[in-house]
Formats: C-alpha cells, sequence, structure tokens
C-alpha cells in the first residue's frame, strides 16, 4: 500500500517574527493542497501563535518540538498538550535525540509524553535512533527496538494507527553524515517487522519517516526506499528553496 509521505520542518531553536514571517509567506504560496505529501513545520513555542495565523487557511500542518508529561500545575516552564492543541498543533515532536541526550528523557519519560499527545487528539511523531558507538558496536536494531517497546507497553500497537515514526540516527543529526539510502532502509524495515510481529495492518500503514541531515540533494534516494515515508529535515527547513526542493522529492 501507497502511505501518504511526511515531511516535517524542525526548526529547532531557531526564528525570528520576520524570519518565521519570510519563510512562511514562501512556503504557503508555493505549497497546494492538491500535493501528495503531508507537510509540516516544528516551531519553538513562542512562534506557534504567529506560524498558526500565518498558516491559517493553507495545506501546511503546525507542530511543537515537544510537550510536557504533565497537564497543569505547578510544572514551571512546562508546555502541556491541551496548550499546544489551543493554538492548533497537529503533530508534535516526542523523544528527539536531544531531549534524550541533553535533557535526560528516558524511554519512560517518551512514552508517557505519546501518550498525553494521543489523548489530546494529535498526532506523536516519535523519535528513535542510535549514536555513532551504539551503530559501530552493531547494537542500532536493539536501540531503536527498545526505545519503541517501551511506548508499545505504555499505550498498545493499535495506537501506532495514529502515529508516525522518525528513524534519526544521532550520529547523522546536525553532522553533515547522513545514512545511505540502504541503511535507512534496513531500520525502516526492521521497525516495520517490528510492528508487524504485532499487527501486521497497523505496520503497513504505519509512516516511518527519516530525519538526519536530509537535504534537497539526497532527498529523493532517501525516500524512494520502500519503507522511507518522507522525512523529518533540521537545518535545511529554515530555508524555503532547499524545504520546498525536499517537499517535491517526497511528491512521487
Amino acid at each position: 500500500m501507497r502511505r501518504q509521505p511526511l515531511v516535517a520542518g524542525n526548526w529547532k531553536m531557531n526564528g525570528s517574527l520576520a524570519a518565521n514571517q519570510r519563510l512562511v509567506d514562501q512556503l504557503v504560496a508555493r505549497l497546494s493542497g492538491e500535493q501528495r505529501v503531508d507537510v509540516a513545520v516544528c516551531v519553538p513555542y513562542p512562534y506557534l501563535d504567529q506560524v498558526s495565523r500565518l498558516l491559517r487557511g493553507s495545506c501546511v500542518q503546525l507542530a511543537a518540538q515537544d510537550v510536557s508529561s504533565h497537564g497543569a500545575g505547578a510544572y514551571t516552564g512546562e508546555v502541556s498538550a491541551a496548550m499546544l492543541q489551543d493554538f492548533g498543533c497537529r503533530y508534535v515532536l516526542i523523544g528527539h535525540s536531544e531531549r534524550r541526550s541533553l535533557h535526560g528523557e528516558t524511554d519512560a519519560l517518551v512514552a508517557e509524553k505519546f501518550a498525553v499527545v494521543q489523548q489530546a487528539g494529535m498526532v506523536p511523531v516519535l523519535c528513535l535512533g542510535e549514536t555513532l558507538m551504539e551503530r559501530q558496536s552493531g547494537a542500532t536494531l536493539s536501540v531503536v527496538f527498545r526505545q519503541l517497546d517501551a511506548v508499545l507497553a505504555r499505550v498498545g500497537v493499535a495506537q501506532l494507527a495514529g502515529a508516525v515514526l522518525a528513524y534519526e540516527p544521532v550520529w547523522a543529526i546536525g553532522t553533515g553524515l547522513t545514512a545511505t539510502p540502504e541503511q535507512a532502509q534496513e531500520v525502516h524495515r526492521a521497525l516495520r517487522q517490528h510492528v508487524e510481529a504485532r499487527d501486521a495492518g497497523v505496520a503497513a500503514a504505519l509512516r516511518i519517516v527519516y530525519g538526519g541531515s536530509v537535504k534537497a540533494d539526497n532527498a529523493g534516494r532517501l525516500f524512494a526506499q520502500p519503507d522511507v515515508d518522507g522525512g523529518l529535515v533540521g537545518g535545511a527547513s529554515l530555508d524555503a528553496e532547499d524545504f520546498l526542493a525536499i517537499c517535491q522529492a517526497a511528491n512521487f
């Protein structure tokens, strides 16, 4: 079956009111609802309102980069799923490698965040990936299966039907290194088979996107792989021409 590709731009901690408007205006002007790819931008919290307004009436969807596992209360600096829903977020990144490595997020915490995003009616984009040391030691699949299994234990396999997986090898994020199309396909296929062992229907429809130095010049080869259903794009998503080219590469 053909799965609708997703290309999501993760702005990380970048942007300004002026730069955001220039970027989003270009995306909205040149992307139409007739394309065969879903497009989203993952925006820093302070700019959710601005970008939500700029995207109104367009086919580009709003996404957040993180969420609190708590619903409300005395959690200074945290942002709840209900707050993100208020701004019209469609997707929320969960367990990005920078949250895991720099902020100490555990598999259990990531699984809890996954659950609260779904309970709020949004789509979690669950990030999975190994470090360079883990890849060199042959532990890639055991790492990504462990990260995925924590979520499966929390919510069950049926809930993956309303989610997206993002394989992002940590060694390829912001380094200029990129997994080869064959390396990406190997892990994506293994993840799909891991889910297939629990529910073949969910596995067949599950979108698994690749993240890790996706650029205009490598996107086509990555997206041509049978189990790569789009991309989670970092730095290239801050340049309208580059991001549009990546979206076009997925629009097949």
